[in-house]
């Protein structure tokens, strides 16, 4: 077991990337229980108040803790820098070291937040901490045909579209084909 013990975060013009930490509990809340209605298949609605307890934030800070300590899941929450409002997650997943170095890619923003260019500059981020703290050679993403903005953002921040992977995840009792998409330290 691989324990990264360099400090994970980053600071972009806008944003800061970083893991969430007791403090953050009222942003985190106030973020999940705000939405809009679901915009499109993949986004969500609010979290109930009993998913919103200071309890649960505590728990899903634990996990995150013995993921990273793990070296197999490192979740960060996206942060605006003039105000500190959380404005969603981006993801480095499903680590695997050895002759791989790889991790999966996953990102959401806020839907109140869409629009604004954050999904791309949190991945870029995301993307530094991969290749320059984790040492990892290759990023993944694998995004739904048909979630069109996730695409467009997976090509702004320079993966490559690499091929459709037929009933590759599980979605609400239902598997569905994902397009891949990736980079690789060399490609950047």
């Amino acid at each position: 077991m691989k324990s990264i013990k360099v400090p994970l975060y980053k600071n972009t013009q806008r944003l800061v990337i970083r893991p969430l930490e007791e403090t953050d509990y009222e942003n985190w809340a106030q973020a999940h229980s705000c939405l809009r209605p679901p915009q499109n298949e993949w986004d969500e609605t609010n979290w109930k108040d009993s998913e919103l307890t200071k309890k649960k934030f505590k728990e899903l800070l634990k996990i995150q803790k013995v993921q990273r300590a793990k070296d197999i899941f490192y979740s960060f929450g996206i942060f605006r820098k003039d105000d500190g409002i959380l404005l969603g997650t981006v993801n480095l997943m499903d680590i695997s070291r050895g002759p791989f170095q790889n991790a999966y890619l996953g990102y959401r923003i806020f839907n109140n937040y869409w629009g604004n260019g954050y999904a791309q500059e949190a991945c870029k981020a995301a993307m530094h901490i991969a290749f320059k703290d984790l040492k990892l050679h290759r990023v993944e993403a694998g995004i739904a045909p048909t979630n069109k903005r996730s695409i467009k953002t997976a090509k702004a921040i320079g993966l490559r579209k690499e091929g459709l992977s037929r009933k590759r995840l599980l979605v609400r009792n239902k598997w569905v084909d994902l397009v891949l998409y990736a980079v690789t330290k060399e490609d950047l």
